[in-house]
């Protein structure tokens, strides 16, 4: 028994040796050498391992006794770890190794590198890259802690204080890329950063432009506190700094300033224009209101607001004021001007409530505002002579039959003469179509069967007035308003190949203003037209009926060989006669004559309607009755594909349309024909059309140019005079036409606030500038490749064309009055640069169109752009950089050179 012990505490004092020999290896500079890999850890070293470590006591070196310090000697978490090669644990040293791949999961923080190290005597993590072959340095550590990533260097976290830091950190919040030399973690709201730089380039590691801050406070989601901050671009210092910053970082809206910018306008002097405030009011609704200020006086404000409620409805309201000054008070050419303008865009979900709708397109203001504006450069909105506005509601309801209800306001301003027409409001109601002696069941047949009716109607209250005395009380003087009630009956049938269908029509309205007409003698002795205006419910009624016949008649050939090109064709002609008879309402008519009722010495009789000027003017006083007769044409062919392998045959048009109108009139005494009208429609390509119209007249005209009731032929001259004789077509190529697997381009929409101020769809007439918000219109993102990209072959670029011309010859004058050709364009010289314009030639007045010349420059980070309009009496020009990033938005330069109002 005593041999059995003595064998066995020998056992034991020889491995308790062995161990101690291996622990006490230690490097020579003091820091832990991870062990070899046993053998049979080598073999399964291609084998991933994953295990839970799960409250490890931690060792006490300590020589203070145990019980005397009450520290945590559990996990406080559970550390799931994971390895590609190897995980390998060091109990001496009371460490954990992680090698390849390696991954750490301790409560909401996840590191993920290379190789990790846990110390479970510290409570240290250390997570770094490592070096698998020639590539260098791999797998470098990533820190993500809930929706926060860092990827530095290097990382050194305590999982007990939860603090970290980290070497050549780099993260991403919301547009801002922060690169830092050293980040220290104090909880996972607050991190310290030293010697950091943050950009909103999308390459961070070689930026277009930095900040550099040598301290910063970077709270995730929400700031960045620094201290000196200096701009720096191409990794060149600028001038640009200052001795903190504030940068907003919520990925929220916030409410917040607007810098204005500052410059010079020859008129009014120094000025800071579209400064102001942004207010977030909520999810649904902002509030931008901007002023600007110029030396001389002169004063404006602007107030913007854009809503949208999903599924509901969306929109977006500005209003515009302008207190200009010219020159200085005392002065001879002093002037003072107020000028505003009003914009409501409002659209409704067509889901939201399927039985009405409410829409709103504003557009009014003074006539002269975008032509003499200081804030604006709209091409567009300067060429448009008329300005409109509907704000409407339409209610329906179903059933059989449907009623439909509907009203609305609209206005309409001429800004050449000042001239504004309002209706306030207009009502109109209408039931659907109603089948009074149709089947219940099957389809109607016949003439009786096919009897139908319909009731329409419609009021409205009119004004006209002026530019000046727009929404004040003298708007309301001339208002005329009236109801018009219309209930048309109309039935068809057919017989063989004709289709017949006869139509009339009952109308009554219903006015509360007429004009009485009476001669008055001034003092000259001239009889004069005076009009008196008397209120009050008058009424008359109207009818008129008609009927028409058409059919369709079809011509075809076909090829018989089968190797031509054009392999079938055909004709469709589509010939319509049809009548129409307007009785004479005489019966409103009456005799103008002086107060005494007596006709003017010396005047021919003349008649006069008290409903002439009235809401729905004046029945007609003769008796008419027109005999129309139309021929309409198209042509259509099926023809081989170029492409050989391709069996199907392809149609096309050849002929679009075609069509020959006149009409002749059974009551008339002379004159009896009207100017035959021919309309077409020719395609040249799949994407260009050209429109032809022209009128021919049977009617000579005599010495002093006015028609006469002889025929032209019979008076020497050809069958038909020509009298007018148009020519129109537009279209737009690009470089994709030519291609022979060409993509379908995107629609191009010309810029939203183009078409709110009544500019055209195309860029024809240029595009427009607006200063506030030039930052924000950024060209689509686009991948693009240096290298691949460094030399060029095909450049994308488009061309608009809008050709007009009318020939002129009602009284012989053989003159082209209009003429004139408009071409836009965009090409595109690299993938982030690109030239565009405008321009046309009027060949009637020989002169130069209005012309504009804009470039753009994607600089990634930053976007520049220079828009001139180089002749004119709008010449002026607008430069514009700026940072594209909405965060850093007031970081911008522009300079501009208004046109001159005088013109």
């Amino acid at each position: 028994m005593h041999l059995h012990i003595k064998h066995i505490i020998l056992l034991l004092l020889f491995l308790t040796s062995a161990t101690a020999v291996i622990a006490q290896e230690l490097p020579e500079n003091g820091t832990p050498i991870p062990a070899e890999v046993p053998e049979k850890e080598e073999e399964e070293k291609k084998v991933p391992v994953k295990e839970e470590v799960i409250q490890i006591p931690l060792v006490k070196k300590d020589s203070v006794p145990q019980d005397s310090i009450k520290s945590k000697t559990f996990l406080e978490y559970r550390i799931e770890s994971y390895a590609k090669d190897y995980k390998r644990i060091d109990k001496k040293g009371n460490t954990i190794t992680l090698y390849n791949e390696a991954k750490v999961i301790y409560g909401d923080i996840t590191i993920e590198a290379g190789k990790i190290i846990i110390n479970n005597n510290t409570g240290d993590v250390f997570a770094y890259g490592i070096v698998l072959d020639s590539t260098g340095y791999q797998q470098k550590p990533v820190f993500t802690q809930g929706a926060n990533v860092v990827k530095p260097d290097s990382i050194i976290f305590n999982k007990d204080s939860q603090k970290a830091i980290t070497y050549n950190s780099r993260t991403t919040q919301g547009e801002f890329n922060v690169l830092a030399e050293t980040t220290k973690k104090v909880n996972d709201s607050v991190f310290y950063m030293q010697n950091a730089r943050f950009t909103t380039s999308k390459n961070p590691e070689n930026p277009e432009y930095y900040f550099f801050a040598r301290k910063i406070k970077f709270v995730p989601k929400k700031k960045i506190v620094t201290g000196l901050v200096n701009m720096y671009i191409a990794d060149v210092p600028t001038p640009l700094g200052l001795p903190f910053a504030f940068f907003p970082m919520t990925t929220e809206r916030k409410s917040g300033v607007i810098l204005p910018n500052f410059g010079n306008n020859n008129n009014q002097g120094y000025f800071l224009q579209n400064g102001g405030y942004y207010f977030a009011v909520n999810d649904y609704m902002d509030l931008t209101v901007l002023g600007d200020y110029f030396t001389n006086g002169s004063y404006g404000a602007r107030v913007e607001s854009d809503y949208s409620v999903r599924y509901k409805y969306s929109g977006s309201l500005r209003f515009l004021y302008e207190n200009q000054l010219q020159s200085e008070r005392g002065f001879s050419d002093f002037a003072q001007t107020n000028r505003y303008n009003i914009n409501w865009q409002h659209s409704q979900d067509s889901k939201s409530n399927p039985n009405s709708r409410f829409s709103a397109s504003v557009n009014l203001g003074s006539s002269q505002f975008f032509r003499q504006s200081f804030n604006q450069v709209n091409q567009s909105a300067t060429l448009v002579n008329n300005l409109s506005s509907s704000v409407s509601y339409s209610k329906s309801f179903p059933g059989e039959p449907q009623v439909n209800i509907s009203t609305s306001v609209t206005h309409n301003q001429n800004t050449n003469t000042n001239v504004v027409n309002l209706t306030l409001p207009t009502l109109q109601a209408s039931v659907s179509r109603i089948f009074p002696f149709a089947p219940k069941e099957g389809t109607k047949k016949g003439i009786v069967q096919n009897i139908n009716l319909q009731y329409n109607l419609r009021g409205e209250n009119r004004l006209t007035t002026t530019d000046e005395d727009f929404l004040s009380s003298n708007m309301f003087d001339n208002a005329i308003s009236g109801l018009t009630h219309s209930i048309p009956i109309a039935t068809n049938f057919k017989v063989g190949y004709f289709s017949f269908s006869a139509n009339a029509n009952y109308d009554e309205n219903w006015v509360f203003q007429t004009f009485r007409q009476r001669l008055v003698e001034n003092d000259n002795g001239v009889f004069e037209t005076v009009r008196d205006t008397i209120n009050g419910f008058d009424a008359y009624r109207t009818y008129n009926y008609g009927a028409s016949v058409g059919t369709t008649v079809y011509g075809s050939w076909k090829s018989k060989n089968p190797e031509s090109k054009i392999q079938a064709v055909r004709h469709v002609i589509r010939p319509n006669i049809s009548y129409s008879a307007n009785p004479s309402f005489e019966q409103y008519y009456d005799r103008l004559v002086t107060e005494q009722g007596l006709d003017a010495p010396g005047r021919e009789e003349q008649f006069y309607s008290r409903f002439q000027g009235s809401f729905a003017a004046a029945p007609g006083r003769n008796f008419s009755s027109n005999i129309a007769l139309g021929v309409q044409n198209n042509i259509e062919a099926k023809v081989r594909d170029r492409d050989s392998t391709k069996t199907e045959l392809k149609k096309i048009q050849i002929l679009k349309s075609l069509s020959f109108n006149t009409s002749y009139n059974l009551a008339g005494d002379s004159l009896n024909w009207s100017p035959l009208q021919i309309r077409g429609v020719i395609p040249i390509t799949k994407n260009i059309d050209i429109n032809l119209d022209a009128n021919l007249d049977p009617y000579a005209l005599d010495n002093n140019n006015n028609r006469i009731d002889t025929f032209n032929v019979n008076n020497g001259g050809s069958l038909l005079r020509l009298t007018r004789a148009g020519i129109r077509t537009s279209f737009r190529i690009s470089s994709t036409d030519f291609e022979k697997d060409k993509k379908e381009e995107k629609d191009t929409k010309a810029n939203d606030r183009t078409l709110q101020n009544g500019g055209r769809a195309d860029d024809l007439f240029g595009q427009s500038i607006d200063y506030s918000r030039e930052q924000n219109q950024e060209p689509e993102e686009q991948e693009v490749d240096i290298n691949k990209d460094r030399y060029r072959f095909k450049i994308p670029w488009n061309l608009n064309f809008a050709y007009t011309m009318t020939y002129n010859n009602a009284q012989r004058q053989n003159a082209i009055n209009q003429q004139s050709l408009m071409v836009s364009g965009d090409v595109e010289l690299s993938p982030r640069w690109s030239i565009g314009g405008n321009t046309g030639y009027d060949f009637a007045n020989k002169g130069i169109s209005f012309s504009t010349i804009r470039f753009q420059r994607d600089l990634e980070s930053f976007r520049m752009s220079f828009n001139w309009t180089p002749i004119g009496p709008r010449n002026s020009w607008f430069f514009f950089i700026g940072i594209k990033a909405s965060a850093l938005s007031d970081i911008k330069w522009d300079q501009r050179r208004q046109p001159d109002p005088t013109f």
